[in-house]
């Protein structure tokens, strides 16, 4: 299967998320999952290696969900092999006095990834949009920018991820979260008072999804009623997606026979 293709929103595509199941698995059984998962760690972990040592390209990853959708989750399994020194995670939450004080995308833009780096958006810009669209708070000509553009131009990958949840499935994980005690920290009362506009956060994205899929940024919607097959095809579009890049390690700036010869000479002092 080609995973890209399969979950992509084809630019320019109006789409409908009742036509999207959230518990979808592609025919995949959960103990199929683990192998593949494993593998794709692998791939990943020398992919960033190829990915940080050219120090060429970037790539950006977008998650972006209802809540109790599995953002922090993917970002646990997704992204546990890659080496720590060559990622990033910013997650956006309620704007700083500081970042109320700027256009709404100067907190986004400088947390992008530099030359080398995965930077990973726990939310993103389009939640800024979201909220306030569905509460009626700024008009929609405050959707358009070429933030993404920009970065694209300057070898920034961007994949963007919508995890589609579906309502029951939500409740169910926000009774967990009231079940264990481990887990209280995260309980909010907005989790509850926004649910009744789950319909319309839906339509949001379905406008969002539609607008802003390009060529250059795609969209993936990702069924993620299955927290295990979320983390797969999340794991298999991105290790796709690295691998389409062909990166390769960047050309030897030394003279190998001289370092050679020097290390030698320091071999010998020691013996």
């Amino acid at each position: 299967m080609n995973f890209r293709k399969q979950f992509a929103v084809p630019p320019g595509t109006r789409i409908s998320l009742a036509g999207h199941d959230p518990a979808f698995t592609a025919g995949y059984k959960h103990g199929d999952a683990g192998d593949e998962m494993a593998d794709d760690d692998e791939r990943l972990r020398k992919l960033q290696y190829l990915l940080y040592a050219g120090n060429a390209h970037s790539l950006l990853i977008v998650l972006q969900g209802l809540d109790a959708a599995g953002k922090d989750g993917t970002i646990s399994h997704v992204f546990r092999a890659v080496n720590p020194q060559g990622a990033r995670v910013h997650a956006f939450k309620e704007p700083s006095t500081i970042e109320r004080e700027h256009d709404f995308l100067w907190r986004v833009h400088i947390a992008a990834p530099k030359r080398g780096e995965i930077a990973i958006y726990n939310r993103s810009h389009y939640e800024d949009v979201l909220v306030v669209r569905v509460h009626g708070l700024v008009p929609k000509k405050v959707w358009s920018n070429d933030f993404e553009k920009n970065l694209v131009d300057a070898n920034t990958t961007i994949l963007k991820f919508f995890l589609h949840m579906s309502e029951k499935e939500q409740l169910k994980r926000f009774k967990k979260r009231l079940e264990d005690p481990d887990r209280h920290w995260k309980i909010s009362e907005a989790d509850y008072t926004e649910r009744g506009y789950f319909g319309e956060y839906l339509k949001a994205y379905e406008d969002v999804l539609a607008k802003t899929s390009t060529e250059h940024a795609p969209w993936f919607i990702i069924p993620s009623d299955h927290k295990w097959f979320r983390n797969l095809v999340v794991s298999k579009i991105v290790v796709e997606t690295l691998e389409s890049l062909h990166l390769g390690l960047p050309p030897t700036t030394v003279d190998l026979k001289k370092i050679r010869q020097l290390y030698k000479a320091a071999a010998e002092r020691v013996h």
